[in-house]
């Protein structure tokens, strides 16, 4: 009875692990400016049947208004990017390749914007996205840590 007992309750007995912890402060802190810009790209939606004038802008593309083609691939990617800061910040199993394809995908978006918003636009000056500065070392640190990420129960 006491062996049985004792068994029921090993699991609260292992030691909590926090993914979180994994994540260096860089990565928490737009976590947190990511989550609050996808609930600020999703609010605009709905204001801009109230209001003719809203500014967006993400990795060089910019629209005045939310109900553009423009203005709609920004606040979807914006909400794709509050997604995989959710993700990681409250330590979901496929965060760490959430965050992959999120910095994948801001990578090649600064690409775009850097060489083909140029040849499109009235604009023709090459503009270098600092953004590309931090998406780099962003998906070489969730490369890194992806093995510990997996193998690692959360609480």
């Amino acid at each position: 009875m006491n062996q049985e007992l004792h068994s029921q309750f090993d699991e609260f007995e292992k030691p909590l692990i926090i993914r979180r912890k994994l994540l260096p402060w860089w990565i928490k802190t737009f976590c947190w400016i990511f989550m609050f810009m996808g609930i600020c790209g999703i609010v605009t939606i709905p204001t801009s049947f109230f209001s003719d004038n809203v500014n967006l802008m993400l990795y060089g593309f910019s629209s005045n208004t939310a109900l553009s083609g423009t203005g709609i691939f920004i606040i979807l990617i914006m909400t794709f990017k509050a997604f995989a800061a959710y993700s990681l910040w409250f330590e979901k199993e496929n965060a760490i390749m959430m965050g992959k394809i999120d910095a994948i995908l801001g990578i090649v978006i600064c690409i775009a914007a850097m060489f083909v918003i140029p040849f499109i636009s009235q604009n023709s000056h090459f503009e270098f996205r600092l953004e590309i500065l931090l998406l780099i070392p962003y998906y070489i640190k969730l490369n890194k840590i992806e093995y510990e990420w997996d193998n690692l129960e959360s609480i």
